[in-house]
């Protein structure tokens, strides 16, 4: 008769810092695989604390009070499955991410993480000291090797932990999202596979946390890297796999093999977790934006129905003389057919009593872009006082192109705090309102069908801060700029790539220009949702201060 293991996978959701809430939900999942008969329940990286925890772990009190919460589950969990559960561990005055294995009421072993990531959104060699090689770990008569997260897409810990006697590989991670990157973790769990000729069980987190979402997908792989299940994306989900050994080595048993939804889809459900998460765990309740009547404010407004529901939403239009009936009838019809609040409210009186306060000071001058910032750091003043008097967060709506080249006013239209769409560009921002409208799933709280109006996909972009006013007045058209933004910022190209790719010489050397100058409003944005290698944050670190410019 063939040998059977089986494991409880939690793809949960922990919360940074809430250290009695995440063992609470180890505790729910451990009960879970206690009921189902499981030999083993498995949790992810760094699930006692949450992740990423960035320095927040290094503090002592925090790390201890994380360890001893541990070792409390270990005493509640006694009887019944192991429980495997990452957290931070501490060997004399050495702090290291850890993956703890509990059993009979303590901690029974201790895998190490060897190789920290030091890249990316990642600081791990700052924060930890790096474990050395080790072995697998033993439940019962089956011996298992846990490479944590980056330690398997390394070929030595996998290599080692097969030579020293693990069965099988369990991979707990904290790999956050971005475009594509399921694939990427495919094919480094494949080679590890096929290098080791182990079955290989690929755990990961789901939640967002600031501007990083985990996306969960878990999944399992056989002989070869064939695919043996896969978990959703971006859903908790606590499933119960069993692995088989027939004499000739262990397998997992095939189980379902959740849809894998293509990108779009995938980038809007990532705004969309990524928001409702960022309110949960913040607190917040509501939410508040201004709605212009353009696309990037829709799409923000229907990003936060479909996350928190139309009665915590509220769109406030703030029109002056500039703004065209057009907005006002469009931004009318995006609020009716979300269902959320909408709120009028005019901003021309204040605006003469600011512009009548400065008269005298600005005798002489003649007015330009500071009486049109005016109009924008009004609204900002006015969004603010709502969310103050009713503590709803105010959302800013301005898209990576715009954060990108400063084509915002700081203290004006970029005040909030939390932005979804930070990290897409404006010509994806087109694309992704078409797809929000021929789209609906499950997991949106807003009504289906065509809720943004076409008017608002198909008009000129403008800010109207001013008559006749064009973002293409201002800026290449967006998917000039945005390809040129793509070669300079995802792809960290120079001028000569832009040159080399058909782009004016000038024109590159302008949209860099701005790039440059513009960090000092980046580095006072809100967060946002993270979509790529190359987001505003901790993908990309520049100085504020930089007279460098590329001379190609």
């Amino acid at each position: 008769m063939a040998e059977t293991f089986r494991i409880t996978l939690a793809q949960l959701n922990p919360t940074v810092g809430d250290i009695t809430g995440n063992a609470a939900l180890a505790r729910k999942a451990w009960e879970a695989g206690r009921d189902a008969g499981t030999d083993l329940v498995a949790l992810p990286e760094m699930f006692i604390t949450g992740y990423n925890t960035q320095d927040l772990v290094m503090k002592p009190a925090f790390h201890t009070a994380a360890i001893e919460a541990v070792q409390q589950l270990a005493r509640d969990c006694a009887d019944g499955p192991a429980l495997a559960i990452g957290s931070p561990w501490v060997e004399g005055t050495e702090l290291y991410n850890a993956y703890l294995i509990l059993k009979g009421g303590k901690i029974s072993a201790t895998q190490i993480k060897h190789h920290l990531p030091n890249e990316t959104v990642f600081d791990e060699v700052r924060i930890f000291d790096a474990g050395p090689l080790g072995g697998p770990y033993s439940v019962g008569n089956t011996r298992v090797g846990s490479p944590i997260c980056e330690d398997a897409w390394y070929e030595d810990v996998a290599e080692t932990h097969a030579e020293t006697g693990a069965e099988f590989l369990l991979v707990p991670n904290g790999s956050p999202y971005y475009r594509g990157k399921f694939d990427v973790r495919l094919t480094h769990m494949v080679s590890r596979v096929v290098e080791t000729g182990l079955p290989l069980i690929y755990l990961n987190l789901v939640g967002g946390q600031d501007d990083q979402v985990f996306d969960g997908g878990t999944f399992g792989l056989n002989e070869h890297g064939k695919l043996a299940f896969q978990m959703p994306v971006f859903e908790e989900e606590i499933a119960h796999i069993t692995l088989e050994n027939d004499g000739a080595g262990w397998g997992i048993q095939p189980g379902e093999i959740a849809h894998h939804p293509d990108e779009w889809e995938q980038d809007y459900n990532c705004m969309v977790l990524s928001l409702r998460d960022y309110m949960a765990k913040t607190g917040f309740k509501k939410v508040l934006l201004g709605l212009s009547g353009g696309i990037d404010s829709a799409l923000v407004a229907t990003i936060a129905v479909d996350a928190l529901g139309a009665e915590n939403v509220r769109c406030v239009m703030l029109p002056s003389e500039y703004t065209s009936q057009g907005s006002l009838d469009d931004a009318e019809a995006l609020a009716k057919n979300l269902g959320c609040r909408y709120d009028f409210a005019p901003i021309a009186e204040g605006r003469a009593a600011i512009t009548n306060t400065l008269a005298p000071l600005f005798e002489g001058t003649e007015p330009g872009l500071t009486e049109e910032n005016i109009q924008s750091r009004l609204r900002g003043l006015l969004l603010m006082a709502l969310s103050n008097k009713f503590g709803e967060m105010l959302l800013t709506t301005g898209n990576k192109s715009e954060v990108a080249v400063g084509y915002a006013t700081i203290y004006g239209d970029m005040a909030g705090g939390y932005n979804p769409i930070k990290d897409l560009y404006k010509t994806r921002v087109f694309e992704q309102c078409r797809w929000r409208n021929a789209n609906h799933r499950d997991w949106m709280k807003g009504p289906g069908g065509a809720v943004i109006p076409v008017e608002i996909i198909d008009k000129p972009p403008s800010a109207e801060l001013r008559e006749d006013q064009k973002d293409s007045d201002s800026l290449p058209d967006y998917p000039e700029l945005d390809a040129i933004l793509d070669i300079l910022v995802d792809q960290d190209g120079s001028i000569a790539d832009c040159v080399a790719a058909g782009f004016d010489r000038e024109t590159a050397k302008r949209v860099e220009h701005l790039l440059y100058i513009s960090e000092y409003k980046r580095f006072q944005s809100a967060p946002g949702t993270r979509l790529t290698k190359r987001a505003f944050w901790l993908d990309r670190r520049y100085p504020i201060v930089n007279c460098w410019r590329d001379p190609t």
